[in-house]
């Protein structure tokens, strides 16, 4: 008996030991999850919202599907143009005389690719819809509209993943209250995301933390 209440508590003591040691580096390993599988996420919102805006600079507005962003990044050109002043005199029927007038003109000197000047020799554009480290091949959730602000038409976008998406094999205490976060140096919410179906704006909901650093660190 004596030796029995001795073995089991020692299992007690394993165990209570055991849990004390997950709840000290759990959330210390969960953090460096995060914040490595954020970043990846992250850098692909910003190839996104590049892409987006440089659609918008030459369609007038935002793909509302990845399909048709993808193809204009892939065959898509920028005009190239060159904007210089210029004067010249016109005559003036009350004055009746030459009068100079100020003008701008604007030239074209030519085209470049929008896969160049974006991507460079890089075609991770050609993925850009799936959400890198996704446990079961999950996508962005991406949309286009145009919302009216003030009597002005203005074209929006918004891409989005969930954070369940990204951290769902992590202990599910630990992502609800990530989901729950609000605080300048997280994500907060239960989503990361580039841009706003109401608000005219392309930034993304990350802290500025993750603009210094590097996919994968």
């Amino acid at each position: 008996m004596k030796t029995g209440i001795q073995i089991l508590l020692w299992i007690l003591c394993g165990v209570l030991g055991y849990q004390i040691y997950q709840s000290i580096t759990g959330p210390i390993r969960f953090q460096q999850v995060k914040e490595q599988r954020f970043a990846k996420v992250i850098s692909t919102l910003k190839d996104i919202r590049n892409s987006q805006e440089a659609y918008k600079t030459v369609n007038g507005k935002y793909a509302n599907d990845f399909k048709s962003l993808i193809s204009f990044v892939d065959t898509g050109k920028y005009t190239i143009t060159q904007q210089r002043d210029t004067s010249f005199t016109v005559y003036n029927k009350v004055f009746k005389i030459d009068m100079p007038k100020d003008s701008i003109l604007i030239d074209t000197l030519g085209t470049v690719a929008v896969r160049d000047s974006l991507f460079k020799n890089d075609d991770r554009y050609k993925s850009m819809m799936n959400v890198p480290g996704a446990l079961n091949g999950e996508k962005f959730t991406m949309k286009a509209d145009v919302i009216d602000k003030g009597g002005y038409k203005a074209p929006v976008f918004e891409a989005s993943v969930k954070k369940s998406v990204i951290l769902g094999d992590q202990p599910k205490d630990l992502l609800s209250r990530e989901n729950a976060q609000v605080s300048v140096e997280e994500v907060n919410g239960d989503a990361i995301k580039v841009g706003s179906l109401s608000q005219v704006s392309t930034t993304g909901n990350w802290p500025p933390t993750y603009d210094r650093k590097k996919s994968g660190q």
